[in-house]
């Protein structure tokens, strides 16, 4: 949190709302000496903004108003406009004092959320990485530590393309839903030494931003000897690998036909064909086969 955020923290409340009130009496003695100089009114905006984390919102609108009426009250303006000015001072400043408080809640459920994640992240036995736009670690608990980084047990900050490439690869950068699978790939720890892992993933938005969150489960070399990186795969066509990029990035397939102007059908009856040639029966496991085998091609 921003040192101007703690303005709004739970702790801060006794202190931030006697500040409010004692600066909503200064402006109040201060417009009425200035009375036939200068309206001080406007001023009442930073009182309400700072009441605006604390105040419920039926409350916040009542304080607004109430600061509305002393402006009109130390007004040297034409008395005959009074009522119709009073109305819209009250509205803007109700709207500025909401307009705060709506932020500073949305400020806290994200901060909220994040503590949450962060707490389970860092309390969880499996290995588990948040990753944030840039491909940078965000978050490692201990196991993740200890399974990709066992030297200098430093992850945070530090690019996941070094040690698991396919999940750079995985982070949504296009707009869609976010989507869920599982994958088979070969890591790296800071040792240089290589290893096999299954990794279940999940993007996720936070802000408007794309993020990605993961599990990793070391593999031992003899279940892994099914799936070779060199492994064979079936060829696709121009249109099939259009259609798979597409479904990786998260699209419907009424995305996809508006993406690729063609009509839905055709884009299902691709789909069946790369099922087919994949081996898979769902989605998922196709978006899976084609972050393991079709990387190229994406």
């Amino acid at each position: 949190m921003s040192h101007f955020e703690e303005i709004w923290e739970p702790k801060n409340r006794a202190r931030v709302l006697t500040v409010s009130g004692a600066l909503v009496l200064a402006i109040a003695v201060v417009d009425w000496f200035t009375k036939p100089y200068w309206s001080l009114g406007f001023l009442y905006l930073f009182p309400i903004m700072l009441a605006a984390g604390f105040l419920p919102r039926w409350l916040l609108a009542l304080f607004a108003v109430f600061c509305a009426m002393l402006s009109e009250a130390f007004s040297a303006l034409d008395p005959s406009e009074a009522l119709f000015r009073l109305g819209f001072i009250s509205l803007a400043l109700v709207g500025s004092g909401l307009f705060v408080a709506e932020l500073v809640k949305n400020r806290r459920l994200s901060l909220e959320a994040q503590e949450r994640l962060r707490i389970l992240v860092e309390t969880s036995p499996a290995a588990i990485v948040t990753i944030n736009e840039r491909g940078l670690i965000e978050l490692a608990n201990d196991a993740a530590m200890k399974l990709i980084a066992p030297r200098d047990s430093r992850l945070i900050g530090d690019p996941i393309a070094a040690f698991l490439p396919e999940l750079h690869h995985a982070l949504r950068w296009e707009e869609g839903p976010q989507f869920r699978t599982l994958m088979r790939c070969r890591g790296h720890r800071d040792t240089g030494e290589s290893f096999m892992a299954d990794v279940w993933f999940s993007t996720y938005k936070d802000a408007g931003t794309p993020k990605l969150a993961a599990i990793i489960g070391e593999i031992t070399e003899e279940l892994s000897a099914d799936t070779p990186d060199d492994q064979s795969r079936a060829l696709l066509t121009d249109r099939e690998a259009e259609v798979l990029r597409l479904l990786v990035q998260g699209l419907t397939n009424k995305e996809i036909a508006a993406r690729l102007d063609v009509s839905e059908s055709t884009v299902k009856n691709v789909l069946q064909q790369l099922f087919a040639k994949s081996r898979v029966r769902t989605r998922s496991q196709l978006v899976r086969v084609a972050l393991e085998t079709y990387r190229d091609l994406l």
